[in-house]
C-alpha cells in the first residue's frame, strides 16, 4: 500500500491516506518513528504495528474514556470514533471489545432512556429520540413492552393536560384559534392526533 497523502490536522496529529482509500490518524512521533512519507510504501511491519496494536488500543481507550462520563449507544460510539479518524475495521474491533464487557448495551440504554423521560415526553418523541441515537425500532418496542410488564406506562393524557395547564388553557372558554394553537403545540411535542383532540375538549382546570 502506498501513502498518497499526509495532512496535518493539528501541530501534533496527522491524517494518513493510503491508495486503497483507508485513512487513519497518527501523532508526529509515530510519523517519524515509522518513516511515513507521502509517495512511499507503507511497509508491512509498520502496517501490522499500527493496525494490530497502536490504533486498536487507542480506539478502545477512547471508548472507555467516553463511557466514563455517560452511556452511549453503539451508533454514538461509532460516530465518535469516525470523527476521530479511525478506520472502519478499527472501529468494529473497539466496539466489539467494549460490548463484550457489557459497557454498551443498546437495549439497556433504550430502557433506561424511556424510564427517565417517560413522565415528561410523549412516546413518539422518545421513539424519535432513540431512533436518532441509532436504536432500532424493534429494540425500542421491546423496551417499552418490558417497562409495561413492570406496570410502567406513559400516561400521555395526563402529560398533555399538564402542558395545557401551564399554557392556562381552558377547554370550555377556548376559542377555535386557541384550540388550533394548542393543537400545534402538542403536535410538536410528539402527541398523536387522538390524544390531542381528547385533551383539547376536556375541562382541565
Amino acid at each position: 500500500m502506498v501513502i498518497v497523502e499526509i495532512t496535518g490536522i493539528t501541530k501534533s496529529r496527522y491524517k494518513v491516506v493510503l491508495d486503497n482509500g483507508t485513512s487513519f490518524i497518527v501523532y508526529r512521533g509515530e510519523l517519524q518513528h515509522f518513516h511515513l512519507k507521502q509517495g512511499d510504501e507503507l511497509v508491512q511491519e509498520a502496517y501490522v504495528c499500527l493496525f494490530r496494536e497502536i490504533l486498536p488500543k487507542r480506539a478502545k481507550l477512547r471508548c472507555m474514556n467516553l463511557l466514563k462520563s455517560k452511556d452511549y449507544t453503539q451508533k454514538q460510539l461509532e460516530d465518535k470514533l469516525r470523527q476521530g479518524g479511525y478506520p472502519e475495521e478499527i472501529i468494529k474491533e473497539a466496539i466489539m471489545y467494549v460490548a463484550s464487557y457489557g459497557y454498551i448495551d443498546d437495549k439497556r440504554y433504550a430502557t433506561s432512556y424511556i424510564e427517565y423521560h417517560m413522565e415528561k415526553r410523549s412516546r413518539t418523541r422518545i421513539e424519535n429520540d432513540l431512533l436518532k441515537k441509532g436504536i432500532s425500532k424493534e429494540l425500542i418496542i421491546q423496551s417499552f413492552d418490558k417497562l409495561k410488564e413492570k406496570g410502567m406506562e406513559i400516561d400521555e393524557i395526563a402529560m398533555a393536560k399538564k402542558l395545557l395547564q401551564k399554557k392556562n388553557y381552558i377547554a370550555e372558554t377556548a376559542t377555535y384559534a386557541e384550540k388550533q394553537k394548542m393543537y400545534g403545540f402538542l403536535y410538536r411535542k410528539g402527541f398523536q392526533s387522538n390524544i390531542i383532540s381528547r385533551v383539547l375538549s376536556l375541562d382541565i382546570t
